[in-house]
């Protein structure tokens, strides 16, 4: 299996707006593998949602080449877009976006509801997940009744119950307390990660730079840099 689960060369991204184009991307080079945790980080309005949202295949990149395990995104469109996605991304959100008139067991089995798999092999699935978790105890709350902490591990197992091959997130932690989303981000270290498996993590919160395997920073709609260098020597954590 090739190492590269994302490749992105020349990415740019731009938007109308009235008589004017905004450029959010600005030709960005970058690399994302597989068996590792990666951090994108970087100050607000720098791109990092645009490039994940292109990575994911929600936007359409204006030019490059963008290859997402395997795939050449450009020829991915309308049906086989979104089949695509659903087969191997999961994606996990800051606000958790969970239904809330569904219980936990019922909001982590979503996907594989979605793929019509039988309910009660989807939730058989999703409660041993949960157990995984940590929330064997609090299948059938509503969202209403967990913690921040909690509903975010229902959001982690429902992006992790399909066995997708990317994993996608975006600020997991801003929401909680650093106890919290210590937590979150040693669960989805120690659940999510693995060999045939890529898991992006865009944060501002510097609390969890000890968790990545790489980190990629952007300004201005490209990367920067790259590395863990600049991370143990405060650089990064100065400039966000």
């Amino acid at each position: 299996m090739r190492n590269v689960a994302v490749s992105c060369h020349g990415i740019t991204k731009a938007f109308d707006s009235g008589e004017n184009q905004v450029l959010a991307l600005r030709g960005v080079d970058w690399e994302v593998r597989f068996g590792e945790l990666t951090l994108l980080v970087g100050p607000s309005g720098c791109g990092k949602t645009t490039l994940i949202s292109v990575i994911a295949g929600l936007l359409d990149a204006t030019s490059g080449e963008l290859e997402v395990l395997g795939e050449d995104m450009r020829r991915l469109r309308g049906t086989d877009a979104v089949v695509f996605r659903r087969r191997n991304l999961g994606f996990v959100f800051q606000q958790f976006n969970l239904l809330p008139s569904l219980t936990a067991v019922e909001n982590a089995a979503v996907p594989l509801l979605a793929a019509r798999v039988p309910r009660r092999t989807a939730v058989a699935r999703a409660s041993e997940l949960l157990a995984e978790l940590g929330l064997g105890h609090r299948l059938n709350a509503l969202p209403s009744k967990l913690s921040g902490g909690q509903q975010q591990r229902v959001a982690l197992a429902r992006a992790l119950l399909h066995e997708p091959k990317l994993i996608v997130c975006d600020e997991p932690t801003s929401a909680l307390d650093h106890e919290t989303g210590h937590a979150v981000m040693e669960l989805l270290k120690r659940v999510a990660v693995r060999e045939d498996r890529a898991v992006i993590v865009v944060t501002h919160d510097s609390r969890v730079f000890e968790f990545a395997d790489e980190i990629a920073e952007m300004e201005d709609g490209s990367i920067r840099s790259e590395g863990l260098e600049a991370v143990l020597e405060g650089e990064l954590v100065e400039r966000i």
